[in-house]
């Protein structure tokens, strides 16, 4: 082990993070990178990292500091997981290895599980596609005073480098753990989405591109691929994953498998329930193409979470004390109808593929009266606001919940308000509220008594320099399923 190191190159190339926080405490991240797209450039030892947290940015008022060991078996990341804090309060944190000292970040612990706070403001995003722009999106949301951030999937794209994309992938499509790890670290160098991570907690699920596109459990979209080899190469993006993210050590991946579902109350407020939907589920129906929801979509054995997963959700939702339960989650849940007219068809990588086991969820939610249920969605690159029922066929059936979606930071390059997209989308499904077609993100301010969406977009990705705008904000009523436009 080494302690007393001098670098020739910055090993803080890829900042640090904050992660799942609780009221004691929160894990602190980093990586030791000073060659970042080069493997990492450290040498196969172990070294030692100090870190310390403090109440003031000057670190003269240090309330807890440490060791940690930045290891080669997992590409020298670093996962501090604090405890021993006051609840509810800020706090700022470094690292330091050898005469290298990292950048600072903000970290916070959450009010007491028995405490109903009085606001909670946070943002929530997804699918960042290097190649396709700048993550201008995140340099707005570095500016905002947020006490988390929510991210639903698609941190990486796992597809090859394409010459003529506005900034570019290296290499072909990663397919090993340091291919991996080299895309991660790419992603990583963004000084806005570093700037992002800084700034509070994240809660961080993944959706399919962190492996490998519309992936359902160990099935790939392939016909051509051999099991074998495709679970190993999901080994090593599942390591990956948790090398690159501040998550606790019990979501340390064994072999192809990793546990990401997890619950963060935050006081008596809000109870997120951060849900993971591609590891568990059976193959997408249909072949995966858009179709009518007919028998194989409604097919009691289709599932989306896996019974696990499932009862575990029903078991937190049952015993919540929460006033807004959050399912924090990949795939859009209401079954949009994308064709005009009497002609009928649904993602079937979504929920409406799923439908039996969407309907049981959702029955559930009702039936046992969880109180003021939201899902937050990323994956679609759009932004949505819906109301959630059980009997969606049924417009009498009562509104039982909203899903709010997110557009994406930047996959699908600039976007568009798609105004008339959305008169035909709302008209052919009455539960949709808002649409719109352009890049960004939500953020949130909850009380208890109203959660409000504020949609935040940029009008342009493939250039710097976009102005954020708020294109439309919706409220709900504690007590009162539906959302509602914000005037």
């Amino acid at each position: 082990m080494k302690s007393n190191t001098s670098f020739d190159k910055d090993p803080f190339t890829l900042g640090v993070a904050s992660g799942d926080p609780q009221p004691d405490g929160f894990v602190l991240w980093t990586r030791l990178a000073p060659e970042p797209l080069g493997g990492g450039g450290m040498p196969s030892e172990a070294y030692e990292v100090t870190w310390e947290i403090s109440e003031d940015l000057s670190f003269k008022k240090i309330a807890h500091s440490g060791k940690a060991l930045a290891t080669p078996q997992l590409g020298h990341s670093v996962h501090v997981e604090v405890q021993g804090l006051p609840a509810d309060r800020w706090y700022f944190y470094r690292f330091q290895c050898g005469d290298a000292i990292s950048p600072v970040g903000r970290a916070r612990t959450t009010p007491g599980y028995d405490v109903m706070a009085d606001k909670l403001r946070f943002a929530f995003a997804s699918c960042q596609h290097y190649e396709h722009g700048l993550f201008t999106a995140y340099e707005h949301m570095a500016q905002e005073d947020l006490d988390l951030v929510l991210h639903l999937g698609d941190y990486i794209y796992e597809y090859r480098g394409n010459s003529k994309a506005i900034r570019q992938h290296i290499g072909e499509e990663i397919q090993s753990l340091n291919d991996y790890r080299n895309r991660y670290a790419l992603y990583r160098t963004d000084e806005h989405l570093q700037a992002a991570h800084a700034l509070c907690p994240w809660l961080l699920v993944w959706d399919d591109h962190e492996f490998d596109n519309n992936c359902a459990g160990d099935i790939s979209e392939e016909e051509s691929v051999n099991p074998e080899e495709y679970l190993l190469r999901r080994a090593a993006a599942y390591q990956a994953y948790y090398e690159m993210m501040p998550l606790r050590s019990r979501c340390m991946p064994r072999g192809p498998h990793m546990q990401l579902y997890r619950r963060i109350p935050y006081g008596r407020l809000a109870n997120f329930e951060m849900l993971d939907t591609r590891q568990y589920r059976t193959d997408q129906p249909n072949g995966d193409k858009k179709s009518p929801l007919n028998d194989a979509a409604r097919d009691p054995k289709n599932t989306l979470l896996g019974d696990k997963q499932e009862h575990w959700l029903m078991r937190d939702l049952i015993a919540s004390q929460s006033n807004w339960n959050v399912l924090g989650q990949q795939v859009m849940m209401a079954p949009v109808d994308r064709e005009e007219g009497a002609e009928k068809a649904f993602s079937m990588d979504q929920w409406p593929g799923y439908t039996h086991s969407r309907d049981r969820l959702l029955g559930f939610m009702r039936d046992r009266k969880v109180p003021n249920p939201v899902v937050l969605t990323g994956d679609i690159h759009k932004n949505w606001v819906n109301d959630l029922k059980v009997n969606f066929e049924d417009e009498k059936d009562p509104v039982m919940g909203t899903e709010f979606v997110c557009t994406s930071i930047t996959s699908g390059g600039n976007g568009e308000q798609a105004e008339a997209a959305a008169k035909i989308l709302t008209s052919e499904n009455p539960f949709v509220k808002f649409f719109n077609a352009e890049r960004g993100y939500v953020s949130c301010t909850v009380t208890p008594e109203e959660w409000r969406s504020d949609y935040q977009v940029v009008e342009f990705v493939d250039k710097p320099g976009a102005p954020k705008i708020t294109r439309a904000s919706y409220v709900v009523e504690s007590g009162i399923p539906g959302a509602k436009r914000a005037h």
